[in-house]
């Protein structure tokens, strides 16, 4: 009794000069671009922290675990400007942050992720959802918490073929950008047995939609856009570049749904979610900003969580030790999403339900049931092992 009394004390007193201790600091910077991308709908344009504000919701998380092990979390912000020299402004950051999480396009991305190739700067993709990220163009020091068009796609294509809308009208923007959502739409019809009955492009020829005349002009040429269509269940939009596809529900010369960029959306988030707990961190984020958490607020609180988590289990500052951790076997966090995400260690890209929601309730969630996986269902969504092109390097 009195050895256990002793040893009771020496505890306590260990504990009590580990606390007493300089925390452990855990710097973790936040690049994005500076300015915010515009939608169609006036109700869904981005606030000026869209991101940034879901990694400050992480940190405090971080922050409240990080009190009864000694460790204390920061966030630095930096956007870049149009003219900004990106290598050197991601080798600065990281002079400071062993940590980084970005909201870049999918070059300037690379460009950070290469200058920094020799530094155990760890980069945590929120924002870029290009799959040649994880694929022909991957990099070592990138881990994905983003979901990949891909995954978005299979996601919308488990759906549709589980309720067996399998003839597919497909609607093409024609930028860039749409067309890769193209691309992976039509991966997803093949991978599920759907069909593409027709495709058409939309040409964005510029011009207001917001006059007085808008809505009638509007009204007029979409029903006439969509007309005369091979019989098809439903209408799938690529429409990232945000110019047609919104005016799509309800205005189709067939009564048929709209799903993809418009109507059923596949999102990593969506203000609209409340299982597993999501109410929880829905609440706390409404009460911390005055609006709603985005799929990009979502992205970047993950991205911060992961940090965090690493950190706890490895009870470690070292970045090298934490970062090793993160790609490891045992690695995993929990995002209100019903399951613990982990990584593929293949493409560093992190596994995750994506939930189909229409604006205004989360529908389903995908993968759906049926569609199995010899390791995992969330690898039914998205590039597989067997598939990938990536060679981390």
């Amino acid at each position: 009794m009195f050895r256990w009394l002793i040893a009771a004390i020496a505890l306590g007193l260990a504990t009590s000069q580990a606390l007493a201790a300089d925390p452990i600091e855990i710097h973790i910077g936040y690049l994005g671009h500076a300015g915010v991308k515009t939608t169609l709908s006036l109700a869904e344009q981005p606030a000026d922290n869209d991101g940034i504000a879901g990694a400050h919701l992480a940190i405090e998380d971080n922050n409240t675990t990080g009190k009864f092990l000694n460790q204390h979390f920061t966030l630095e912000e930096v956007r870049i400007k149009p003219g900004d020299d990106i290598a050197k402004v991601a080798i600065d950051l990281a002079g400071r942050n062993d940590y980084i999480i970005t909201d870049l396009p999918a070059d300037a991305l690379l460009k950070a992720a290469d200058a920094l190739h020799d530094r155990d700067t760890l980069l945590l993709n929120a924002g870029a959802i290009d799959d040649r990220l994880r694929e022909q163009d991957c990099r070592a020091n990138i881990v994905h918490v983003a979901p990949t068009r891909s995954m978005l796609a299979d996601a919308l294509g488990q759906y549709l073929v589980w309720k067996q809308w399998k003839r597919w009208l497909l609607v093409v923007g024609s930028h860039d950008p749409d067309k890769l959502y193209a691309d992976a739409l039509r991966r997803a019809a093949t991978r599920f047995g759907a069909k593409i009955v027709q495709e058409r492009t939309f040409e964005d020829t510029g011009g207001a939609r917001r006059t007085d005349s808008g809505v009638t002009l509007i009204q007029r040429q979409m029903p006439v856009f969509t007309q005369q269509a091979p019989a098809y269940d439903v209408l799938v939009a690529a429409d990232e570049s945000q110019v047609f596809a919104d005016y799509l529900p309800y205005r189709t010369w067939d009564p048929r749904p709209v799903a993809g960029s418009a109507g059923l959306v596949p999102t990593s988030w969506d203000a609209a979610h409340d299982q597993w707990g999501a109410v929880q961190i829905q609440n706390r984020f409404m009460k911390l900003n005055m609006r709603h958490m985005t799929a990009l607020d979502m992205q970047a609180w993950t991205a911060a969580r992961m940090i965090g988590e690493a950190t706890a289990r490895t009870n470690s500052g070292d970045p090298k030790k934490v970062i090793a951790f993160l790609k490891g076997p045992n690695f995993s966090v929990a995002a209100f999403k019903g399951t613990r995400l982990t990584l593929r260690d293949w493409n560093l890209q992190l596994r995750q339900p994506i939930l189909l929601a229409d604006g205004r309730m989360v529908v389903s969630v995908s993968p759906q049931e049926g569609f199995l996986h010899q390791v995992s269902e969330l690898d039914t969504l998205g590039v597989d092992r067997p598939e990938t092109k990536c060679k981390l390097q």
